[in-house]
């Protein structure tokens, strides 16, 4: 389970990243956080990892406290991020081994790995080729193999479809369909609408660091999901064009 309860982030230079974010993924549940560049998806995912700390509210994994216990929820989350960072001269197979022995996994196999690799699509003859040669889809799908040998309860995606050709993506949403069905929690951040309305059973859409709009699945789908996130989109362009007018102006008066 995955909670953020009035999660509030301020930076140094006093911008309000997220502003009383309050969530509630339960295990067995794909939750979809859909938002513009800025509007905290990213800052919500790093304070889950502990990358940042809050500063006020509470964020919880499996009702562990991730500021109070941070080594220890870790153990109860894996991450996919949108650039997947890897070790270039180590192969696929190597990869996987070397973090999955990281996370305490020691008595995995070869074919262990292997099928795991298959799962996500990944091709056979790329298993013991070195990362350096892999595309960033190829990257992308070992990210997901290691976050998924892992095998904790909860599971954060950053935009994991980046670089992912249609076919691989449609085989990503169907992974993450079957860890559900095996009672994973899963926060996954993105811009694609159409996986959303595929996979999610709950939407939320932010703007400037709030929730603006919260959404179980028999609602967005009986709502026009598509067209309330393109206004929401509009609406954000629209006031970032704004900030920058305003910008501009207050330069000149310089």
């Amino acid at each position: 389970m995955l909670q953020a309860i009035e999660l509030t982030k301020r930076y140094e230079d006093e911008q309000l990243a997220l502003d009383a974010l309050s969530l509630d993924i339960k295990a067995g549940e794909i939750f979809f956080l859909l938002g513009a560049n800025g509007a905290g998806k990213t800052t919500t995912i790093n304070l889950f990892l502990n990358f940042i700390e809050p500063t006020s509210g509470k964020i919880l994994i499996d009702g562990i406290d991730v500021v109070q216990n941070p080594l220890e929820t870790k153990r109860h989350v894996s991450y996919v991020s949108e650039n997947v960072m890897l070790y270039g001269n180590f192969t696929a197979r190597q990869n996987l081994d070397f973090f999955a022995k990281l996370g305490g996994k020691t008595r995995l196999t070869r074919h262990d790995y292997y099928t795991v690799m298959r799962n996500v699509g990944l091709q056979e003859e790329a298993f013991e080729k070195k990362l350096k040669t892999f595309s960033k889809g190829m990257r992308q799908k070992v990210g997901l193999a290691i976050a998924i040998i892992k095998d904790a309860p909860n599971i954060l995606l950053d935009e994991p479809t980046s670089g992912l050709d249609p076919k691989s993506a449609s085989e990503l949403m169907q992974l993450l369909l079957q860890l559900r069905s095996r009672g994973k929690s899963i926060l996954m951040c993105t811009h694609d609408i159409f996986r959303a309305k595929s996979a999610a059973d709950r939407v939320g859409i932010m703007k400037e660091g709030r929730l603006v709009m919260l959404r179980t699945r028999e609602q967005f789908l009986q709502d026009d999901l598509e067209r309330i996130y393109l206004d929401y989109m509009q609406e954000a362009m629209m006031d970032a064009e704004t900030v920058n007018e305003r910008t501009v102006e207050e330069t000149s008066k310089q």
